[in-house]
């Protein structure tokens, strides 16, 4: 169930992705995006809470929830970029950042350990792993795409200029924050990477 959740929201980012894409200039379309969006997003919690509750916490069930934040992530910086919202930057940060980090986490893995528990200095394990810094990247990167959308939306005409003022400046932050923690596992790699038996 976990699983399948996870997959779901996805299809859900798709979808939104399709509508603004295709209906541009369409109120309608653009509000369902910014919906989907939003669920897409919500679901990324519920997914970890199904698989605790239920005891289906698995090395799988952590791939596919990374890969898909990736894919939600950096489909969304990429449409930005392409629609002309965010500079071409943008993705290209984040791009990098997510390459860098899922290789040598990917080394980490081989070796047995997860994905943060790789970190071994304790403030490059707080700036990878703790709450505070998970849910301040998520918070900004999740309000920028939706406000940004909502920025964008015909009928929000009016108020579009300080919405995306807003946008811009969460997004700002949120590809601030996607640098800042991928660096430690950059400054850890040699550890993960290294052959001990060589």
């Amino acid at each position: 169930m976990a699983n399948f959740i996870t997959i779901f929201r996805v299809f859900l980012m798709f979808i939104g992705v399709y509508l603004i894409l295709a209906f541009q200039d369409n109120s309608t379309a653009y509000i369902w995006a910014l919906i989907l969006t939003i669920l897409a997003f919500a679901l990324d919690g519920v997914d970890g809470y199904v698989a605790r509750k239920f005891h289906e916490e698995s090395k799988f069930g952590a791939l596919l929830d990374i890969m898909s934040d990736r894919i939600v992530e950096n489909t969304f910086w990429v449409l930005f970029a392409v629609m002309d919202w965010l500079p071409i930057w943008f993705p290209l940060i984040a791009l990098t950042r997510g390459f860098v980090t899922d290789t040598i986490r990917s080394a980490a893995m081989e070796k047995g350990l997860t994905p943060f528990g790789m970190q071994t200095n304790p403030v490059c394990k707080w700036i990878t792993g703790s709450k505070f810094m998970r849910i301040t990247y998520a918070v900004a990167k999740v309000v920028a795409f939706v406000i940004i959308i909502a920025s964008k939306i015909p009928y929000l005409e009016a108020f579009s200029g300080p919405l995306y003022r807003f946008g811009y400046w969460c997004a700002l932050i949120a590809i601030v924050f996607c640098v800042v923690r991928g660096l430690p596992v950059v400054i850890e790699a040699k550890s993960v990477v290294e052959d001990k038996n060589a």
